[in-house]
């Protein structure tokens, strides 16, 4: 298969510089391998060695989007084009290699990777927002933070549903579309500018990525979300992310590639305990503390924990305090829209989103008592 793929190299590019390698090699070797180096195509044997051929192609999808992945296949099994495709292969090539073939291909990658698609936009942030535990508001927060961030000046904003199992923007917002994030996973290879404004839809001057309608179970186990972060990352100013919650490798991948994590809690004794376990994952799991911001959200000092006392029951310094404002959330739900403005909501969050956009938080002294759920102080 090699010396087939090399004979057709030198007749079709005759100019173009190759490294041929012996041997699958691990996925993050590889890809440090290649960057900077120029190279712009992969040739991976998918025949061979299926299983390490699949993990391979899933890991640099999305180690190294910038390259395009070619799977080269011993015979024409349209099952195995498909997994390919869907593990992240940009495109295919059959035995016997044929100068048609080749050509093909390379056409329908120059189509479908044009090069402004690998260059993100560097000034792009991607907000994060993780529930520490289930109804904690997590989710009207993430909605109401992406319409606080969209003004004149500051470019555009999407709002990203990325719950696989329990996501409601489209019902908060009141959104249809046959779209949804899975769409846009199954084709991450060859996403381009007219497919991508297909797949979200706008919404009063943003645009939102919905999540599919009918669940999607162990989904961290088949997709990567790395790959459509950093296509979007282009188009955006800000990226607001709402997640199911902290634990698994799906949410930790979402974790892991945004700038900023807000972890939202209430001041309730259990929630805060499932908060501290949240956390303590998170940073177990390799996401930095610095990048994690503790949002008490629904706070009310008359149930629950006093501010005051948050920060000890955490083990960490809370970054902002939303007000309980019930009626002004009740009524955004009830009309499909965000909060309105000049609410006590609409202010606290607007100033959440100034120091997420680079304002210097308050400093606060840590705590110096020992937690409420046990543990050490940090």
């Amino acid at each position: 298969m090699a010396s087939e793929l090399a004979g057709l190299l030198a007749r079709e590019s005759p100019g173009a510089a190759s490294a041929p390698l012996k041997s699958y090699p691990p996925a993050r070797t590889l890809a440090q391998a290649l960057s900077g180096q120029g190279f712009e195509l992969l040739f991976l044997d998918a025949s061979s060695n299926r299983e390490v051929a699949f993990q391979l192609l899933s890991e640099i999808s999305g180690l190294a989007p910038e390259i395009a992945v070619v799977a080269l296949l011993a015979e024409n099994d349209p099952d195995l084009i498909l997994h390919c495709l869907r593990q992240g292969a940009s495109e295919f090539l059959i035995r016997p290699f044929t100068s048609d073939q080749f050509e093909a291909a390379l056409r329908k990658l120059a189509r479908t990777r044009p090069a402004s698609r690998l260059a993100p936009q560097s000034n792009c942030r991607i907000h994060c927002v993780v529930p520490g535990k289930g109804a904690c508001g997590a989710t009207t927060l993430a909605c109401n933070l992406a319409f606080q961030l969209r003004r004149p000046g500051n470019g555009k904003v999407l709002l990203a549903d990325m719950d696989p199992l329990t996501g409601t923007l489209a019902f908060l917002l009141r959104l249809k579309s046959s779209f949804s994030f899975l769409d846009a996973l199954t084709r991450a290879a060859s996403l381009d500018a007219d497919l991508w404004k297909a797949i979200v839809t706008p919404c009063q001057g943003i645009d939102v990525l919905l999540s599919p309608e009918n669940p999607v179970d162990a989904i961290s186990e088949a997709c990567d979300p790395v790959p459509v972060l950093r296509y979007a990352r282009q188009f955006y100013q800000s990226i607001v992310l709402d997640t199911g919650g902290a634990y698994g490798d799906w949410n930790l991948a979402l974790a892991d590639t945004s700038d900023d994590v807000l972890l939202v809690t209430t001041n309730e004794l259990p929630t805060l305990h499932a908060t501290q376990r949240a956390l303590a994952y998170l940073e177990g799991n390799g996401i930095p503390s610095s990048k994690i911001h503790l949002v008490v959200d629904r706070y009310r000092p008359d149930l629950g924990l006093p501010q005051q006392e948050l920060a000890t029951a955490l083990h960490a310094e809370v970054f902002h305090v939303l007000p309980s404002d019930f009626d002004t959330i009740n009524k955004a739900l009830l009309e499909g829209k965000p909060a309105q403005a000049g609410s006590k909501f609409s202010k606290s969050l607007a100033t959440l989103a100034e120091r997420l956009a680079g304002q210097e938080a308050p400093s606060q002294k840590k705590p110096l008592l020992a937690g409420l759920f046990g543990g050490s102080v940090r």
